[in-house]
């Protein structure tokens, strides 16, 4: 059986919301939603594959559809496929994506390019039969483990959302079998994010953690500012406190926060994970990494960075990815990283688990599904069926 691309469809889909971090709000955000179709049909049905990038990115609809899309459409369909023939390689249809592309330049293409290799990746275990998670234990010859950290993100700035909302935010979270949360600082004065702070871990006292998210706000005056507040807290982690890039000022902190601190989720190439590595200061025995691979090149590149993680010396299990979707879920699964974001309540119905899956203790159960798993979140998969109808 040889495997065809016939087609790429892409449609820019709108995730707006009041709520916003210290840096942006997402009253105008749009996300890309791409479906991959196949000339393998299973059961009557072709095959197709989905993907779509994460929050916080917009939809990159021109990109996708004027030039990688292309590129694709115009290979010779033999040129993609692995060496039995009988499914595409996800790595050469990666390497014709980013053919005459210059290295560097890692923000927009990055997110272009991931988006079409989620729905890739998500065609290849489709017609290999198999949840993406086990395809990808038995390439690397690993276990899998279905069971996954999730933990809960929100407590976004919002109009009219006082401390006792956020508590209750926080609560929801708690009551729907989350142990960790999380929670955004840096849109405010240092004094009411301290307020903040307090109330939220009186809500949810001995029951869970908290995490908080400066989403790159501060410069490093500020970071140091928010750092020496912060360790008084019992907290799970400081994330990214300045620019993303500005490695030097991660490599500060240090200094001022022995407790965890997380940050990456920004970072779009293996090349930019082996600088923070190297200079950014940070910590294998207790940081946290978040490269999302929707945001940066998909899977293909993210093994690659999982490759330079192993040689710097970090585990994967130090990964829990920004994004809060199912690819990343099924590499946590299938690759043992740390677990996954997740947005109950926010960026639906993109964001979120199939169907039926329950958050236990702070972890959920991959379910048995085909590819990634998407047809098994019903709302999801009423848009993307759609796009590729």
């Amino acid at each position: 059986m040889s495997v065809r691309i016939l087609d790429i469809q892409e449609i820019t889909k709108p995730i707006s919301s009041p709520i916003r971090n210290a840096y942006i709000d997402f009253t105008k955000m749009t996300t890309s939603l791409v479906a991959v179709v196949t000339d393998v049909v299973r059961d009557g049905k072709r095959v197709v594959g989905y993907g779509f990038n994460s929050n916080g990115r917009y939809g990159q609809g021109g990109l996708i559809r004027e030039r990688f899309a292309a590129r694709i459409k115009e290979a010779d369909p033999k040129t993609l496929l692995n060496e039995a023939g009988d499914n595409l390689d996800p790595d050469k249809v990666w390497a014709t994506l980013m053919s005459n592309e210059k290295p560097g330049g890692h923000g927009e293409r990055s997110v272009a390019v991931g988006t079409i290799d989620m729905a890739v990746w998500d065609a290849v275990a489709k017609v290999a039969n198999k949840p993406l998670f086990c395809l990808l234990a038995e390439r690397h010859s690993v276990k899998a483990n279905p069971r996954v950290f999730v933990y809960a993100a929100g407590g976004y700035y919002y109009p009219g959302k006082d401390i006792s909302m956020l508590r209750a935010e926080m609560r929801g979270y708690l009551d729907r079998g989350y142990n960790v949360v999380k929670m955004k600082i840096g849109g405010a004065s240092i004094e009411e994010d301290s307020a903040r702070i307090e109330a939220v871990l009186k809500e949810i006292g001995k029951d869970a953690q908290l995490a908080v998210d400066a989403n790159g706000r501060f410069d490093l005056e500020t970071a140091i500012a928010y750092a020496r507040m912060l360790r008084d807290y019992p907290l799970f982690w400081y994330e990214e406190a300045g620019d993303p890039l500005d490695f030097q000022l991660q490599a500060a902190l240090a200094e001022f926060y022995p407790a965890p601190m997380a940050t990456g989720e920004n970072l779009f190439s293996h090349q930019d994970a082996r600088n923070l590595l190297r200079y950014g200061g940070m910590r294998a025995d207790r940081d946290w990494l978040q490269f999302d691979c929707a945001l940066s090149y998909g899977l293909c590149e993210y093994q690659r960075t999982l490759e330079v993680l192993k040689v710097a010396g970090w585990s994967p299990s130090r990964c829990i990815p920004h994004g809060g979707h199912q690819m990343s879920l099924n590499i946590a699964a299938g690759l043992g990283l740390g677990g996954n974001e997740s947005y109950p309540d926010l960026f639906q119905p993109y964001g979120g688990f199939p169907d039926g899956v329950r958050v236990e203790n702070g972890h959920i159960t991959m379910p048995d599904l085909p590819g990634i798993g998407f047809e098994g979140k019903s709302d999801l998969y009423r848009d993307m069926k759609a796009l590729a109808a």
